[in-house]
């Protein structure tokens, strides 16, 4: 998280490497701030040298860390403190979670105003012993001021022994939620939001002194006010200003999955077109869309279907009427993908995700969402690619997707999970998302209303499977 220079390395990046293909991704360490702030962050206190190497005005507090509805809160605040005039937090897993290679990514909303900056970045973890910038940086999201763009980099020592970066930038409307990841093993760092690539690096054989990006890292999350790179002027008007964090997770490379399987996620109020919907704030943090009727519709541009064959559509939907329908298409409706029936959630905000496996030929097309039938908000869409020998979860592709036919509630749940609908002897899975089966039941013939204990599962997210005879369906849940 340094002051962006632009240097003359083109000669040296934009030379052929080899590809990182699409990949399986096995998930190794995640905090979705459901039950609060992971044991495996530490925090920052005071200014540090030259505040924190960049001149920056904030005095980082832990105080203004907090978890609100599941979402971690960054709150940089004007207020004297330690001899400075602003308070913010600054939060890293360094000393407790080293990562090397691998695809890490957060679900971010981010404030804008002159003189704030909040990122998403990695240190190199040997940095108390070689110091900075011969530890190497990477920046997965930085954003600065009132700017459109988020900013991703690279910082690192030369073979000269001289500071270099190299870094790209993509524009999005950084107060809404977006999923902001790198994809980096031994020769390349990709740089994507939502799903979407925006910039590469090529650090293959430690080009041009990069071999500083082939060690161990750590994560940090913080909110800046001020410094070299967003400037001395404060617009106090913004303050207190939050930075949303909904998750951030890590996965590693199966390197034996042998498929190819990849996914993005769609916020659904990022559309690029629309009839008859507004948004609204979100009891799950940003906005939602809403007040969609019968006929009304949403259209996303340039989303990228990389291969031909299946997809699952997954949708976070809230409702509270029966009978709603959701249809997906692409071309401008020319194509229609298939149909997913939206429960009663009981609620406007009381949220649930539904899903179904829909065949698209591959290309990049306007993809949208048509209200076949009104009364329902969705919060997100995301888009996964199931054409692999090995999917995400094995566990969820092994039968055929089938639309929703049963009600899963509440959620998020603490200690039960009620299930209604044609639950009817089925076979009940629940997965956690690292694969791993953690309960098993088995439902009666008379059985069309289920409650299920949850109270021993630990916080977190988890996939609930119904099989029965050829069919399954999967529902996404949060434990809190």
């Amino acid at each position: 998280m340094r002051t962006i220079n632009t240097l003359f390395f083109l000669l040296f990046f934009m030379k052929a490497a080899p590809e990182m293909g699409a990949q399986n991704w096995n998930l190794v360490w995640q905090d979705e701030f459901d039950t609060g702030i992971s044991s495996d962050w530490v925090f920052e206190t005071g200014n540090g040298y030259s505040g924190w190497g960049n001149n920056e005005l904030q005095y980082y507090r832990r105080e203004n860390a907090t978890v609100e509805n599941g979402q971690l809160v960054i709150t940089a605040k004007k207020e004297t403190y330690g001899g400075y005039n602003y308070t913010s937090a600054r939060m890293k897993t360094q000393g407790k979670k080293n990562f090397k290679y691998g695809k890490i990514e957060a679900r971010i909303a981010s404030p804008s105003g002159q003189g704030l900056w909040p990122a998403f970045w990695m240190l190199g973890s040997n940095i108390t012993s070689v110091g900075w910038p011969a530890c190497g940086e990477i920046d997965i999201m930085e954003h600065v001021n009132n700017e459109p763009d988020s900013y991703g980099t690279i910082h690192w020592q030369d073979n000269n022994g001289a500071y270099a970066s190299y870094g790209g930038h993509t524009a999005v409307n950084v107060n809404n939620y977006h999923v902001y990841s790198i994809e980096w093993d031994e020769n390349n760092i990709k740089w994507f939001v939502d799903g979407n690539q925006f910039h590469d690096v090529n650090i293959s054989n430690g080009i041009n002194g990069t071999s500083e990006f082939h060690n161990d890292y750590f994560l940090l999350l913080n909110l800046a006010i001020g410094g070299n790179w967003p400037g001395f002027s404060i617009d106090e008007s913004k303050l207190p200003a939050r930075m949303l964090v909904d998750y951030v997770r890590v996965y590693e490379s199966d390197t034996n999955g042998g498929g190819e399987t990849s996914s993005q996620l769609i916020e659904a109020e990022n559309h690029t077109s629309m009839l008859g919907v507004a948004t609204e704030n979100c009891s799950e943090g940003g906005q939602n869309v809403g007040y969609i009727d019968a006929g009304d519709w949403m259209a996303y541009a340039n989303i990228n279907f990389p291969f031909s064959g299946n997809y699952l559509l997954e949708y976070r939907v809230a409702s509270a009427v029966n009978g709603a329908i959701l249809s997906a298409d692409i071309n401008a409706g020319a194509t229609t993908l298939g149909q997913v029936i939206i429960p009663n959630t009981g609620g406007w905000q009381n949220w649930t995700t539904v899903s179904h496996t829909v065949k698209v030929t591959a290309g990049t097309y306007p993809f949208g969402i048509y209200a076949v039938v009104g009364g329902w908000n969705v919060n997100w869409i995301k888009i996964t690619n199931l054409n692999s020998t090995k999917a995400v979860t094995p566990l969820l592709a092994s039968k055929n997707h089938i639309e929703q036919k049963v009600q899963l509630y509440p959620i998020p749940a603490t200690n039960e999970l009620n299930l209604s609908g044609h639950t009817e002897g089925a076979d009940i899975s629940i997965i956690n998302f690292t694969n791993q089966l953690v309960k098993k039941i088995k439902t009666n013939e008379s059985d069309r209303n289920v409650k299920i204990d949850i109270s021993s599962l630990k916080a977190g997210v988890y996939f609930l499977r119904l099989e029965s005879g050829t069919s399954a369906q999967t529902i996404k849940f949060i434990k809190k």
